[in-house]
């Protein structure tokens, strides 16, 4: 007990090893754990002797660091595989299409001409034409201002308010006297723009 007294009054004791029982500290202190039912740990000396296992609770169960990592690298697999399939990771790019052009048509050549003077394909009314009129003359009429652009659509036979519209647009590009009637002047520039037309 001397060897206590020589130490600082202050100096904590708790930590040290104890100092090997004597014969009779040795027969008091023999079987006191050895019929206990229960040994305490203190916590840090629990966490000395088990490796360090983290848990997170996740959707309401509890996993491990372990189980965690596992999971992600089944996603992750599952995720690469789905794209490997996909063909993601093809080094080619995807064939383009190929696009052929059409054949060319073969070039017909126009039979010779003797310098005379040329129908046009589009025939000029033979007649005086007025809106209100119907029949076959006005379908002449309707094809040839088709044919020079100031008419859209199917030739049918009316002379109405598009008709009429179509012949002043007409005579205003031929600077006559614009009033959506076809008369003899009418008729002698349609025949011209049409011949010149074709």
């Amino acid at each position: 007990m001397e060897a206590r007294e020589d130490r600082d009054p202050g100096y904590d004791d708790w930590f040290d090893e104890p100092a090997p029982p004597t014969e009779t500290q040795s027969s008091a202190n023999r079987g006191v754990y050895e019929d206990a039912d229960e040994v305490w740990v203190l916590p840090e000396d629990e966490d000395a002797r088990a490796p360090a296992q983290r848990e997170i609770v996740f959707g309401g169960r509890t996993l491990t660091l372990t189980q965690l990592a596992i999971i992600a690298v089944s996603i992750l697999a599952v995720f690469f595989g789905i794209l490997a399939a996909a063909g993601v990771f093809n080094g080619s790019k995807a064939p383009t299409p190929t696009v052929t052009p059409p054949p060319k048509k073969a070039a017909t050549t126009a039979p010779a001409t003797t310098g005379a003077s040329t129908t046009p394909t589009v025939q000029v009314p033979s007649q005086s034409l007025i809106p209100g009129d119907t029949g076959a003359q006005v379908k002449i009429l309707q094809k040839a201002l088709i044919s020079l652009g100031f008419l859209s659509g199917p030739a049918d036979g009316d002379y109405g308010p598009a008709t009429m519209i179509a012949v002043e647009k007409f005579q205003l590009a031929q600077r006559i006297g614009e009033d959506g009637k076809v008369g003899p002047e009418t008729l002698n520039a349609l025949q011209r723009a049409l011949a010149r037309a074709s």
